[in-house]
């Protein structure tokens, strides 16, 4: 390549990023997902569009996966663990019975309805099965859902992609397919190694990044990300779930109450982004719009079969054995978004050189478009309808950083317009002996505050705490943001999650 087409290239590149950049204006008003617009851009400037020749199933499928450790990591990274720990059994369930009712439902839809080979028919009920982390993270968090529900799809949409990849590899790969016990016996070792990998990689971390200080504050959002790294490729290499592997890992980092954390959501969202843009963009030039007409039938017949029977009848069974109302299992119903995930699944049988691959990619990339296009934008009228939506008060942004040789840290605590800390007296705060305010930023003037300062919304506080308080300081101040200075009398405590993460993200 040289410096003129390198030069091109950038050019290129750098449009396209414009563009997606706008193109989320347009989604966030109109509550479709921004992966749509993305794929639009894709098929826009590929072979039926502006020309762009592009046919290489397997660079798209390395592409696809590194983007899905990206996105995986920071949806782990944004999740807060109060948030999901409750409903961490209904999506393991989920994630498994749901994945194996849905998987069953709709190959025999397609093999029945829509006339596809039994093993074809079993490609599109393991490659559909899986939610998409990038949709249900980007779709949810602008839908004001209970936090219950919103961890439980949250944890199943990163819980889920584990199982489904070991089912598409098994029904496209060479010769007969392994016994269903044998399958089930795969996953649970895969998910299990997984998990373990998973854990100790983001436990030991977490303790690495929370006792040495590093020279400079842009080092931690490199190293966050390379820790969420280092678990998925250690799960692979261990023969486990590498999926499931950084997707803990990053949930572990992302309540661990690291150093820096504004700056490290902020690079992570930034990361995530990138790779949502440059994946869907991808997976649209693969795509070849004027093959799609032949197969858009069966696409719409496994989808309806998909969304209005192998859903709710893998949700109602799954949450069985837990409290869940009817209006909850509507909603987790409903909210079984699929995007890029089925997208780049569906190249696995291609590169696998599985009869009708080609036809499989196309079956599911219109059923995406399609039901994303309805689910999407009525989510939103759907909670509604429910009854579930909830408001949650602002986050108290708390950033952290370490003072190693003083043997200390700084908190940046800025006071969010509906935080009940305002109207409260410096004294008020009742902070743990240790720790202290030390300097008000207010209207862009600071001033070292007296034990009557009275705080204000838009306040940003600068707090010293020495390492044995450091918590507990961090823990009050939270508590006077839930409940104002009588936090603690009355029993309000601290809901505790990540830095920056007292209400919803």
């Amino acid at each position: 390549m040289t410096v003129h087409h390198l030069n091109e290239l950038l050019l290129v590149c750098s449009l396209v990023l414009l563009v997606a950049v706008a193109a989320v204006r347009i989604s966030s008003r109109s509550g479709l997902p921004s992966l749509l617009i993305y794929l639009g851009i894709g098929v826009a400037i590929g072979q039926d569009g502006i020309g762009v020749h592009f046919n290489d199933v397997g660079l798209t499928q390395v592409i696809g996966y590194a983007a899905l450790v990206v996105i995986l990591a920071e949806g782990g990274l944004g999740t807060k663990w109060h948030e999901i720990r409750p409903a961490l059994p209904a999506a393991a369930v989920l994630s498994t019975l749901g994945v194996a009712v849905s998987v069953g439902v709709t190959a025999a839809a397609a093999h029945y309805l829509a006339g596809i080979d039994w093993r074809q028919s079993l490609i599109i009920g393991a490659v559909v099965s899986s939610t998409d982390a990038a949709a249900v993270f980007s779709v949810l968090r602008n839908v004001p859902l209970p936090s219950r529900l919103t961890g439980m799809l949250e944890a199943e949409s990163g819980f889920n992609d584990a199982p489904v990849v070991i089912l598409v590899v098994a029904f496209s790969a060479t010769g007969p397919v392994d016994h269903w016990y044998l399958l089930l016996g795969k996953i649970a070792l895969e998910l299990v190694i997984g998990a373990a990998v998973g854990v100790t990689v983001g436990l030991l971390g977490a303790y690495a990044l929370r006792h040495v200080a590093l020279p400079a504050s842009g080092l931690y959002p490199i190293a966050v990300m390379a820790i969420a790294t280092v678990a998925y490729a250690g799960g692979a290499l261990a023969h486990g779930s590498g999926f499931l592997a950084v997707y803990l890992a990053a949930l572990i980092l992302g309540n661990a109450k690291l150093p820096h954390w504004p700056a490290t959501r902020g690079f992570a969202e930034g990361l995530g982004w990138i790779a949502q843009i440059g994946m869907f963009v991808l997976l649209g030039l693969l795509v070849t719009p004027h093959e799609l007409g032949a197969d858009f039938l069966p696409a719409l017949i496994v989808g309806l079969v998909l969304t209005v029977v192998a859903r709710p009848v893998s949700v109602f069974l799954s949450t069985v054995p837990f409290r869940t109302s009817w209006q909850e299992k509507t909603l987790l119903s409903w909210a079984g978004l699929r995007g890029a995930v089925p997208i780049v699944l569906a190249t696995i049988p291609m590169v696998a050189a599985v009869p009708d691959s080609r036809r499989i990619f196309n079956i599911v990339f219109v059923l995406v478009i399609v039901y994303t296009l309805v689910q999407g934008p009525t989510l939103p009228w759907l909670a509604r309808r429910l009854r579930l939506g909830e408001t949650e008060p602002e986050d108290l942004g708390i950033e952290s950083a370490p003072l190693e040789r003083l043997r200390g840290h700084l908190l940046s605590v800025a006071i969010p317009g509906g935080s009940r800390m305002h109207g409260v007296e410096v004294s008020e705060l009742r902070l743990p002996a240790g720790s202290a305010v030390t300097l008000v930023v207010r209207e862009e003037a600071s001033f070292v505050p007296l034990p009557s300062t009275v705080l204000r919304r838009g306040d940003e506080l600068l707090v010293v705490a020495t390492d044995p308080v450091r918590d507990a300081a961090e823990k009050r101040l939270r508590a006077v943001a839930e409940g104002g200075k009588l936090a603690g009398w009355l029993g309000t405590t601290a809901t505790g999650g990540a830095p920056g993460m007292v209400g919803k993200k």
